[in-house]
């Protein structure tokens, strides 16, 4: 069992699947540092100001009294609407990265793909004609 167990961790595939995780959660902290450090910013500066999503809430319960979200938490029960704009911005933002990648990388595969069409393609017939004719031509003995 052990022995298939690392035959199974060997595979390439649950390789490239822990270098994508690890890789996806570092990127994950770069769009939230995009969209809490450059973007909500820009956003709370073009509503007049101090415009942060993050401390929107709803108090579900009467005991709530705080105007912050985490003293909110700790009262009772609320509902964080402002957390689910900032999160959902991540979303967008990571969704048009990623789309963007792909499609640089379909655009790169394309072109390869073209390059070895190019290179692989067998010669015009008319290309392999004079070539033929050109062979002969080199065998035939000079008079």
């Amino acid at each position: 069992m052990l022995n298939e167990f690392k035959e199974f961790i060997a595979r390439g595939n649950v390789m490239d699947l822990a270098v994508g995780v690890i890789i996806g959660a570092a990127f994950n902290k770069i769009v939230d540092s995009v969209v809490n450090d450059l973007v909500m910013p820009i956003v709370g500066a073009l509503t007049g100001g101090g415009f942060d999503f993050s401390n929107y809430f709803i108090a579900l319960s009467s005991n709530v009294t705080a105007t912050s979200l985490a003293a909110a938490r700790e009262q009772g029960a609320v509902f964080a609407y402002g957390n689910f704009i900032t999160v959902f911005i991540n979303f967008l933002i990571l969704a048009w990265i990623i789309f963007l990648m792909i499609k640089g990388v379909n655009r790169m595969r394309s072109s390869l793909e073209k390059e070895k069409a190019v290179e692989a393609a067998p010669p015009a017939e008319d290309v392999q004609l004079l070539a033929e004719i050109r062979d002969l031509l080199k065998a035939r003995p000079i008079a």
